[in-house]
């Protein structure tokens, strides 16, 4: 048994279809809370039934008594004012749903573009095509886990030299230090890393003088 509902509001699915008469329609189409007049001329019926004025304004209705609108829909062309060709192709393009299909073996030019960086197809970027193209930070040395941690926060290969290391630590510590840029702390967490990663490169014997 379903109990009322204490503070007195019908929840129920049929209540709100009963309460809701937007858009309502009957089993003939006619809209049963359309107050509009017929649009026909000199009719002053109830206009009931809408109807489209064009084939280019589908959204945009006429409203007709049901007199009238089954004669507009008696004289209605969707393809009025178009060409034999025009129509030709709508039925073509009506055969898949709008939708065609691709030819095998012939690629597309976006396809075509993948294919000149290397990549056969748009969705293996991040496949096998990716761990064969290794990043500027992809290791191919076996260091110290610190020098690797270091390497990749001052944005280097693991085959820079010493001096290309000095001159990125000094190029960041001038964009983090804020007796440099203007007094800025806001960058002190990745200025102390920076730091860090000096400490461990400058005396390091992994890396050639250069």
């Amino acid at each position: 048994m379903v109990k009322p509902d204490p503070f007195g509001f019908d929840m129920s699915v049929s209540s709100a279809k009963k309460r809701s008469t937007r858009g309502r329609r009957g089993m003939t189409g006619a809209s049963e809370t359309s107050n509009r007049v017929c649009d026909h001329p000199d009719c002053q019926e109830r206009g009931a039934f809408r109807a489209p004025k064009s084939p280019d304004s589908l959204d945009d209705y006429w409203w007709f008594c049901k007199e009238h609108v089954r004669e507009y829909n008696l004289k209605w062309n969707f393809f009025q004012g178009a060409t034999e060709q025009d129509f030709l192709r709508q039925v073509e393009n009506d055969r898949f749903w709008g939708r065609p299909t691709k030819p095998f073996g012939r690629r597309s030019e976006e396809q075509r573009a993948w294919a000149r960086l290397g990549v056969d197809d748009p969705h293996q970027v991040l496949g096998e095509n990716a761990t064969r193209n290794p990043g500027p930070r992809a290791g191919t040395r076996r260091l110290p886990p610190t020098e690797r941690r270091a390497i990749e926060i001052l944005d280097l290969r693991d085959t820079a030299t010493k001096s290309e290391i000095r001159k990125a630590y000094k190029a960041l510590v001038k964009v983090l230090h804020p007796d440099m840029n203007g007094g800025d702390r806001s960058q002190e967490e990745q200025l102390s890393e920076v730091v860090w990663a000096w400490d461990q490169l400058k005396d390091s014997r992994n890396f050639p003088d250069g």
